[in-house]
């Protein structure tokens, strides 16, 4: 399992996909899932559903295909771009970053984040971090006619460029480990849940435009009607020295269950998961000897935050994987805790069926 784990999500990491422009991401998934004889469906807005029928509550578990990047605004006379920010991008991380404009497969533009020489940097600016606003990307054109007749024009998407590599004993580092490694642990959880014999009803999705609005998923919601609904991502591993006062979510320790969310920053949405699945997975890890860890943040939503208030509301729950460096063009985490969580799932599938109730007075 580990190294299909591996294979799939250093070959997501390595597909671009900003939101609203997944479709290389999905064409993979629904090519891996094709294997292993799943039909699939896709809605208008492109998220990817897979169907197990069963008996029971049904389930909608689900992962993001998309990822954060930029949109171009400007292109300047002298071929430099200016773009929009889409999806919580961080400025200070920006100069110097390499780029994929993303023209269209085969077709793809290479570029770079500009750096102010450093020679020319005043004392004043070394401190100082530039808005985007202020950016400009160099792809190596000489004026906005040769950047044209590459393809690129006003609204063409850019991604930080795909790349994936292994640190240390078992962990991925590179781009898009948010969600991609959800992606690859949902296909793992298609390669059960097609020759399994029994079981609940399970809507396996893989979404869309997360990183944009979290709403993408909500057409498949709203479609499905789901009684439980399970979505993967990252959980924010606390234990750099930058983030040690933020939690006890430590990479390599096991799969961690968010216990609270909440954004805080405008947006008044969070989710507060559902007991009944509290109980389920962490009687599921007992059994299973998987260590759960848990998490309380405020900074950061998932799409679950709106899937939870469809129909009559739907018994929810955030379940991650720690991740280090969040919106970077370079995160990390552990495979042990992507094989623990998918393992985790399995188990609390297995225990979801037509006796299992969702009343919370019951």
């Amino acid at each position: 399992m580990k190294e299909r784990l591996k294979k799939d999500l250093m070959k997501l990491m390595n597909l671009p996909g900003l939101s609203g422009y997944e479709d290389r991401v999905r064409k993979y998934l629904k090519k891996e899932l094709e294997l292993l004889k799943v039909q699939t469906q896709t809605d208008r807005l492109g998220n990817l559903e897979a169907n197990f029928p069963g008996k029971g509550p049904s389930v909608m578990l689900f992962a993001h295909m998309d990822q954060l990047g930029f949109i171009v605004r400007k292109i300047e006379k002298d071929g430099f771009l200016l773009v929009e920010r889409l999806g919580g991008v961080p400025e200070k991380a920006l100069p110097s970053q390499a780029v994929l404009v993303l023209v269209a497969e085969g077709k793809d533009v290479k570029g770079v984040i500009a750096n102010k020489n450093h020679h020319a940097t005043e004392q004043n600016e070394k401190y100082q971090v530039l808005s985007y606003k202020k950016l400009y990307i160099d792809v190596g054109l000489e004026n906005s006619e040769e950047v044209e007749k590459a393809g690129i024009r006003v609204g063409t998407p850019i991604v930080f460029y795909p790349k994936s590599f292994e640190i240390g004993r078992d962990r991925i580092a590179g781009t898009s480990i948010d969600d991609r490694a959800g992606c690859a642990i949902g296909l793992e959880i298609a390669r059960y849940l097609s020759t399994r014999v029994k079981g609940p009803p399970v809507h396996l999705v893989f979404t869309v435009q997360e990183e944009y609005n979290l709403r993408g998923a909500l057409p498949m919601a709203q479609k499905l009607l789901p009684d439980i609904a399970i979505q993967l991502d990252l959980i924010m591993a606390t234990d750099t020295p930058d983030m040690k006062d933020y939690g006890n979510v430590n990479l390599g320790d096991g799969p961690a269950m968010s216990m609270f969310s909440f954004h805080g920053r405008g947006t008044l949405n969070g989710v507060i998961p559902h007991p009944k699945m509290v109980s389920l997975f962490e009687r599921t890890s007992k059994e299973l000897r998987i260590p759960l860890q848990r998490s309380a943040h405020t900074g950061a939503l998932t799409d679950l935050s709106y899937v939870q208030l469809v129909g009559e509301g739907v018994a929810s729950i955030d379940l991650g994987f720690p991740m280090r460096y969040s919106h970077s063009s370079l995160e990390v985490c552990d495979l042990n805790d992507l094989v623990g969580l998918t393992e985790l799932l399995i188990g609390a599938l297995k225990k979801i069926d037509s006796n299992f109730s969702l009343e919370r007075d019951g």
